[in-house]
């Protein structure tokens, strides 16, 4: 069983997916307001967050901010907006995936399923990546950049230890994709947009001429020793 915060001012929604989630043996925590939200999370210490953007105080995308600013836990947003511009602002700020409503019921809790199983369960990390003054240590997830230290979150630790298994070659964007958040996945190509460049402000010396994090544009990505 998994504690999981659902943040969302609709009453009729979060009782939706309460019964949901407690059918499925989840304890379900509750908040209705952005501080109501970032008081429950960091009292209770819930193993993933659901939640909505437009709440009646702070922004969900400062609510976004705060967690991730103190904590590594999933989030998945849950909402109305669907411009890409407003995808790709939550997942840039940390955001682990993006479920515009109306949603499917069943398709939302299949990524609450594939976003827990990532936390619980340990793949064999690859070997250590060293290449010109860039460190990444996938069994102990530090990383350094000339000796500097790099913070990166499990999603973008699990984007380049899925490019690392393959040693320098190409990994297409569906692998990429199904392999890093899940098998329904393959078709949301801005989810490497967008963690491309934060990885890539994080690791690169210079992130408008990767060196280590190279795409080939329309085919996929590869981690360059």
């Amino acid at each position: 069983m998994s504690r999981i915060l659902v943040v969302d001012d609709d009453s009729v929604l979060q009782r939706t997916l309460r019964i949901n989630l407690r059918a499925r043996g989840h304890e379900v925590l509750l908040a209705s307001s952005g501080l109501d939200a970032v008081s429950t999370f960091f009292t209770q210490k819930p193993e993933l967050v659901i939640l909505d953007l437009g709440l009646p105080d702070l922004d969900g995308v400062e609510v976004l901010k705060q967690i991730r600013a103190q904590a590594d836990v999933p989030i998945i947003v849950l909402s109305a907006r669907q411009h890409a511009d407003d995808k790709v602002e939550a997942l840039d700020e940390g955001a682990d995936d993006y479920v515009s409503k109306p949603f499917s019921m069943d398709e939302l809790l299949a990524r609450v399923r594939v976003a827990l199983r990532r936390t619980a369960t340990d793949q064999e990390p690859p070997p250590t990546f060293v290449s010109d003054g860039l460190s990444l240590d996938f069994q102990n997830h530090e990383a350094h950049l000339d000796g500097r230290f790099v913070h990166l979150t499990p999603t973008e630790w699990r984007l380049l230890a899925e490019l690392a298994r393959h040693d320098g070659r190409l990994v297409s964007h569906q692998d990429l994709l199904r392999n890093v958040w899940g098998p329904t996945y393959g078709n949301e190509h801005h989810y490497l947009r967008v963690f491309s460049n934060q990885i890539r402000r994080k690791i690169e010396r210079d992130p408008s001429r990767p060196r280590h994090l190279v795409n080939e544009p329309g085919v996929g990505y590869r981690l360059q020793p």
